[in-house]
């Protein structure tokens, strides 16, 4: 019988998406409008909450930046970059952050879940070149929901499929935090260093209600088997 269930966001979670997502959204603002935004831009767009979505989050940039723009043709020229051809854009830049083995540990007394605002064909392509023998028993992609974090619809849907068992959500967003806490579900957060708003986002993450912020997935080990505290 295993212990609950551990159900993780992908992005800054499981994956460094630095010279991926977040690049694809610099790199279809500059397109479309001109200008530059920085890292530091994108991350108080995310901090505010409401900006899951990445083509969402780069169409409202260019509209602040006073550039009307089809929200369409953002999707269009920011899936040609992430994805390529065949999946050799963007994505191939991604680098996975669990060490070896911390997974395959965790599924010995945990379930394995994911729900992430990526689209499911995108999370599998990700999830068969880094951990093809990992066994996630539910993922939930951005298609999967009717209601988009922070909305507690995905977790409360994983919820469903365990019922009586205990869920932990670990994520790296407000968003992630805030669906946790209308579903009632644990949450422990990310907060990578070298995020440029590191410092604030985790404050803002402990707000929400998070058990406990580490650095990365690896530093988070100890709260994942129920140590309690905030770890730095």
């Amino acid at each position: 019988m295993t212990e609950g269930v551990i159900v993780f966001d992908m992005d800054g979670v499981l994956v460094d998406v630095t010279a991926s997502y977040r690049e694809a959204i610099r790199q279809t603002v500059e397109h479309f409008t001109g200008m530059p935004v920085n890292p530091g831009e994108i991350q108080d767009y995310k901090n505010a909450g409401g900006w899951n979505n990445d083509w969402a989050l780069s169409h409202r940039i260019c509209l602040d930046r006073e550039v009307a723009v089809e929200y369409d043709n953002v999707v269009e020229h920011f899936q040609r970059i992430f994805l390529g051809n065949n999946f050799n854009g963007l994505i191939q830049r991604e680098q996975w952050i669990p060490r070896g083995g911390l997974l395959e540990d965790l599924e010995l007394r945990f379930r394995l879940a994911i729900f992430t605002g990526r689209e499911r064909a995108e999370a599998f392509h990700t999830l068969q070149r880094f951990a093809p023998t990992v066994v996630f028993q539910g993922v939930l992609g951005d298609e999967d929901v009717a209601h988009k974090k922070p909305h507690p619809e995905g977790l409360q849907r994983i919820a469903a499929m365990y019922p009586g068992e205990a869920l932990t959500y670990v994520g790296d967003t407000v968003d992630d935090a805030r669906s946790a806490k209308a579903a009632g579900v644990r949450f422990l957060g990310v907060a990578d260093p070298g995020n440029p708003r590191a410092a604030e986002l985790r404050a803002l993450l402990i707000a929400e209600g998070a058990e406990a912020v580490a650095a990365n997935l690896n530093e988070l080990e100890p709260a994942l088997y129920g140590e309690p505290g905030v770890i730095s």
